[in-house]
């Protein structure tokens, strides 16, 4: 989908986030308004009651077509700080797994009066298609699909740097890994420079990146020493098992050895560069524990910073939502 239309999709007439779907099509101005609101709602958490009013009475409902363990939590517990009644689908027993189509149970959804839908799917581009046809005044948003974008991913993790560093101009961040496979990493790579960073990196083999990687935006290097050199934040990607049977890795230990991020590679950034990960994490593969529990770790951080972030994409959407509803009534 181009940028024109992936911003037509996911705003209203007024500009206002409806849908959350892809990083791509936003302004800086939107993803600093996320942030933003992401702060406001930050100290939720130590209050003695953990919620504020503003989704009281919508009903958000959780589609996982993927398992996620924490991101299903976080967008569950963002909604529920938020008031709203949540609704988790086990996906594994329901009728799309009995052959009823993606189609017909976003219907009977929403003939339950649903006003949001949270969606995780393998296949890229299913958030898109549900946006496409879900009735007038219903929020789809996207947590992540196939290779495609993890969008509220790449906001934690702008929302965790912009925390510990204060502005993302001037910085170099390199992103490790795993890049041809990365939905996380495609939506970093965007928010990253529509934010402003001085130079994004990807530090990964060949056989690990996508074709033609460097129209991204991005700087390509094949070596820890040299991507990471003077980096102000260095982004882990997950290495899945499954592809280190393949022909593009030999093994474990070789890529732990080249990109692992252990004490050593850490020393080519800066002294005070941040460490993070998407999660789940595996240790020994993609980063040693010592760096995964040390000082310059923010994982831990990110996961928390994942609520807050979600609040503000989850109460953003239904207020553009409601104000396009009220304009086009007012327009009758």
């Amino acid at each position: 989908m181009s940028t024109t239309a992936d911003r037509q999709l996911q705003l209203n007439s007024q500009g206002q986030l409806r849908h959350f779907l892809n990083i791509n099509g936003l302004d800086r101005a939107l993803l600093t308004e996320i942030l933003d609101t992401a702060d406001s709602f930050a100290s939720v958490g130590e209050q003695a009651v953990k919620k504020v009013p503003l989704l009281r009475g919508k009903v958000v409902a959780n589609l996982f077509f993927e398992a996620s363990t924490r991101t299903r939590t976080t967008f569950e517990l963002a909604a529920k700080r938020l008031s709203a009644d949540v609704l988790n689908i086990n996906i594994s027993t329901s009728a799309t797994s009995k052959g009823e189509s993606l189609k017909d149970m976003l219907q009977n959804l929403e003939a339950m009066a649903c006003d949001m839908f949270v969606v995780r799917h393998s296949q890229s581009g299913a958030p898109h298609f549900i946006a496409e046809h879900v009735c007038p005044g219903v929020a789809i948003i996207n947590a992540g699909d196939g290779r495609h974008a993890h969008p509220t991913q790449a906001m934690l993790d702008m929302y965790t740097i912009r925390r510990h560093k204060g502005q993302f101009e001037g910085l170099n961040v390199a992103i490790v890994g795993d890049v041809l496979h990365s939905r996380v990493a495609r939506s970093e790579i965007k928010a990253l420079n529509t934010l402003g960073v001085n130079e994004v990196r990807v530090v990964a083999p060949k056989t690990l990146l996508p074709t033609n990687v460097e129209s991204l935006g991005v700087k390509v290097f094949h070596t820890m020493r040299e991507g990471l050199a003077d980096a102000d934040v260095v982004i882990m990607l997950r290495l899945q098992r499954e592809r280190m049977q393949t022909a593009l890795l030999p093994s474990e230990k070789e890529f732990y050895q080249r990109y692992g991020l252990s004490r050593e590679s850490l020393q080519f950034a800066k002294p005070d560069a941040l460490v993070m990960h998407p999660g789940p994490i595996n240790r020994g593969v993609e980063i040693e524990s010592e760096v995964a529990d040390g000082a310059q770790s923010v994982i831990l951080n990110q996961v928390n910073y994942g609520i807050a972030v979600r609040m503000a994409v989850l109460s953003m959407a239904m207020s553009g939502q409601v104000a396009e509803k009220n304009i086009l009534q007012a327009k009758r």
